[in-house]
């Protein structure tokens, strides 16, 4: 018997945008909707998405919108055995990650994108 860790939600949901949707979604959610928006990580555009924080990515290659969200855990050696234990797609090639960051990219089943990171890093 494998004795499981801890494995949580995050509080960072990134929205990967078209170019031709990417100003109208962020006026979207700062005029529309009236988030209040986040200016610790510039240029990136993001908002207060009630407990989490909504980041709106302009992303070249895409013709939609993608969701991605994020996991944390305070193991995140133990965390990569686990997800491929359980066969989970691991896919580091999906966006770089800082030198010095301790994460990796997965893809759940229904090729939803999850960055695994120690909680606060991202």
């Amino acid at each position: 018997m494998s004795t499981r860790i801890k494995i949580a939600g995050g509080r960072n949901i990134a929205m990967k945008v078209p170019p031709h949707l990417y100003e109208a979604t962020v006026r979207f959610y700062r005029d529309v909707v009236g988030l209040k928006p986040l200016d610790n990580h510039p240029p990136a555009v993001g908002f207060e998405f009630g407990a989490n924080q909504l980041w709106i990515d302009r992303v070249e290659a895409l013709s939609q919108a993608e969701i991605w969200l994020e996991v944390v855990t305070e193991d995140v050696p133990t965390a990569a055995k686990q997800f491929e234990s359980a066969g989970t797609v691991r896919c580091d090639e999906i966006e770089p990650l800082p030198e010095d960051f301790e994460g990796f990219w997965i893809s759940n089943p229904a090729s939803i994108i999850h960055i695994v990171s120690k909680p606060g890093q991202y």
